[in-house]
């Protein structure tokens, strides 16, 4: 799925305008840290991956940056604590 870029969220619509997909990750001000405060997958999406895609986009773009990530929604909670290779990349304060 391609997604639409903005500089702290990735998103999908349908044709009407609905949301589809969705992940917001702001960065802290005056740090070299972003954080993923929310993801979404429309629950007809539900079991795809597109999830997993969103949050590697992220992920691809911290790396790109010299970017830390500090996970807060669920989700990326959850990815974060059983993948070893992200914890190089998660932010510890």
């Amino acid at each position: 799925m391609e997604f639409i870029r903005e500089p702290e969220r990735l998103y999908q619509v349908a044709p009407d305008g609905q949301l589809l997909a969705e992940i917001k990750f702001p960065k802290i001000p005056n740090h070299n840290v972003i954080v993923i405060t929310h993801t979404f997958v429309d629950p007809s999406l539900r079991g795809q991956g597109i999830a997993n895609q969103l949050l590697n986009e992220v992920i691809t773009f911290a790396q790109h940056n010299n970017l830390k990530i500090k996970p807060e929604c669920s989700f990326a909670k959850k990815v974060f604590a059983v993948t070893p290779a992200y914890q190089s990349l998660q932010y510890t304060e």
